[in-house]
């Protein structure tokens, strides 16, 4: 049990050390660009960034975290773990008076976790 547990927080922490590194990338590409995108664009954008980090931690993390059970409940809740999470820090980045980006809010957070998640279940060992 304890085993699961630790498996259900590995592959949880991963989707947010990636979703974070890509947040700190993205916050230093934002000042360039002003204009905020289209919506339509600016998911799809996440939905392929997502997926690109997923195929990446592929390379590192070849094998799945979550013993076969578990991997379709873990492909539903944890997008929406990391998609609160990012919520969450979008709304101390804008407390703070800090620039909020697209991917500070749920919807965008749980995307970009979605594809991630996707692409690993679908490709993981």
């Amino acid at each position: 049990m304890f085993e699961l547990l630790l498996e259900i927080v590995g592959e949880f922490l991963l989707q947010i050390f990636g979703e974070a590194l890509a947040e700190i990338g993205l916050h230093s590409l934002a000042e360039p660009f002003r204009n905020s995108p289209n919506p339509w664009l600016a998911s799809l954008g996440f939905l392929l960034l997502g997926a690109l980090l997923g195929g990446l931690s592929l390379l590192v993390f070849n094998d799945h975290f979550m013993p076969a059970a578990y991997r379709l409940i873990n492909l539903m809740l944890t997008p929406v773990a990391v998609g609160a999470c990012m919520a969450a820090l979008g709304a101390w980045r804008a407390r703070r008076g800090d620039p909020v980006l697209r991917i500070d809010r749920f919807a965008y957070g749980y995307l970009f976790a979605l594809s991630f998640g996707v692409v690993r279940f679908f490709f993981a060992h």
